[in-house]
């Protein structure tokens, strides 16, 4: 049951990492059981620069969540991001043994699996394949081919791609930290799960998940994630722009945009003054509100527009009925909505993690800097994309598998009987030899041939069977 199962989700992020352990309840929501958080001292936007402090970080937020939760953790859903994700549109095709009999959900998977050989550039490997739509002999637009008839099967594919160093990195740092990878997943494509509704994915949306590295995009449109990238800026590049404007330090940086930062500077008062200490033997600094609004308005509508160019390069800017939807630690700037609605002229909201959450005793979660982690969470118990898990969690997949070594072994084992009787036939066929030496009549030679077809029609019914 759904409910039985635990799913760990680690996100490794530029500023911090965190472990998150949850399982469903019995309405089917999920419930948080423990939490862990450390200093992310190893990663730098997004991509692991540094594997002796990111295990330390892992080792401490794993700590924090198994004394949190009673639960010793061994394996954990892994979210990875970084510049270096690159995207790409596939077409593909199978042809089927016959149009008599209806597509299954085998014939899918096995179509989706051939774009996993793929040849990629160098350095490179793919992480997902995400089905856009299928045509069934040439019978184009058609989202779901299971119980359809036809012969040849193809479909349009959209291919995720990461470097092979920094996956290696991550499946090392994770490994010495004493744990086990189940998926390796998109940073925004587990954001997705945990802060868009099915209603919104059907009608269209952009989701910007705002780092403390980069800046992640999702975009779906009638239920299919249709493009996803990931920007190298975050919110710590906005830190380094009030540290360099303001010649504070970075932890008071920091401290500044988290308090008292707006997105628009019109919103903060002209007279509006933040006194923060000065360094040894040196006055406070005093820092115009206005001044501090200025800085982090410029940024972050740089960032807005190379989201919303993105968006526009794919066509998508008047089709997304559902508007943009901001999570992450970045979109809790004072003032963002109404930002990103001026740069780009479309409804936008924030996005709160709670949309699968049930009670849990840790409230924090349910912030936006969390999205990540407990999508990480929820991929343990649902396909990124439906259409590639039919059937419910409890029945397909386990009876499946589980039926499928049985099967595989009743058909190994079938011919034993079958071979045991060999001695007692093989007298009965020396005669038939002997009279076919004797014998050199057209009959005989007809038996031959008939008694030859027939055994080549056993070989390949036992091979249909198996």
């Amino acid at each position: 049951m759904q409910h039985d199962k635990i799913v760990v989700g680690l996100d490794i992020g530029t500023t911090k990492i965190c472990a998150l352990v949850g399982r469903k309840n019995e309405f089917g929501k999920l419930e948080i059981l423990g939490m862990g958080k450390a200093v992310s001292e190893g990663v730098v936007r997004g991509i692991v620069s540094n594997i002796d402090k990111t295990v330390d970080a892992i080792k401490k937020a794993i700590r924090q969540a198994e004394e949190q939760s009673g639960i010793n953790i061994g394996v954990v859903n892994v979210g990875i991001a970084g510049q270096h994700i690159k995207s790409l549109q596939h077409n593909g095709s199978i042809t089927r043994a016959s149009a008599d009999n209806e597509i299954t959900q085998a014939d899918v998977e096995r179509l989706t699996s051939d774009m996993y050989r793929l040849v990629t550039p160098p350095g490179s490997q793919i992480i997902h394949v995400m089905p856009q739509d299928y045509k069934v002999d040439y019978e184009e637009g058609i989202l779901d081919p299971v119980g359809m008839s036809g012969v040849r099967l193809e479909g349009n594919f959209h291919i995720i791609t990461a470097q092979s160093t920094a996956i290696n990195n991550i499946y090392k740092c994770v490994t010495k930290a004493g744990l086990e990878i189940d998926n390796l997943i998109l940073e925004p494509l587990a954001s997705s799960m945990s802060v868009l509704s099915d209603e919104e994915k059907e009608a269209g949306v952009a989701l910007i998940d705002i780092g403390g590295g980069t800046t992640d995009l999702a975009v779906f449109k009638d239920g299919i994630i249709r493009h996803a990238a990931v920007l190298p800026f975050g919110g710590n590049i906005i830190t380094s722009d009030i540290k360099q404007g303001c010649l504070v330090m970075q932890n008071q940086a920091e401290q500044l945009k988290v308090k008292f930062g707006k997105a628009i500077a019109e919103e903060a008062s002209d007279y509006e003054i933040v006194s923060i200490p000065g360094l040894r033997d040196r006055a406070p600094k005093e820092i115009s509100l206005k001044n501090l609004a200025y800085i982090i308005e410029a940024r972050m509508e740089e960032i807005v527009e190379l989201v919303y160019a993105e968006i526009q390069r794919l066509g998508f800017q008047d089709k997304l009925a559902a508007g943009i939807v901001l999570t992450g630690g970045g979109s809790q700037l004072q003032n963002l909505v109404q930002l990103a609605e001026y740069v780009t002229g479309m409804d936008t909201r924030i996005g709160y993690p709670n949309e699968h959450l049930g009670k849990s005793k840790i409230e924090a979660v349910k912030s936006p800097m969390y999205a990540t982690t407990v999508g990480l969470v929820l991929a343990g118990y649902r396909s990124i994309d439906d259409r590639l898990a039919q059937r419910p969690y409890d029945e397909p997949e386990q009876n499946y598998y589980r039926a499928a070594p049985e099967t595989r072994t009743a058909s190994v084992a079938a011919p034993q009987p079958a071979a045991q009787p060999q001695p007692q036939t093989q007298p009965a066929a020396q005669p038939a030899s002997e009279q076919a030496k004797k014998s050199s009549g057209a009959g005989d030679f007809f038996q031959k041939i008939i008694s030859r077809t027939k055994g080549l029609l056993i070989d390949d019914f036992d091979d249909k069977q198996y």
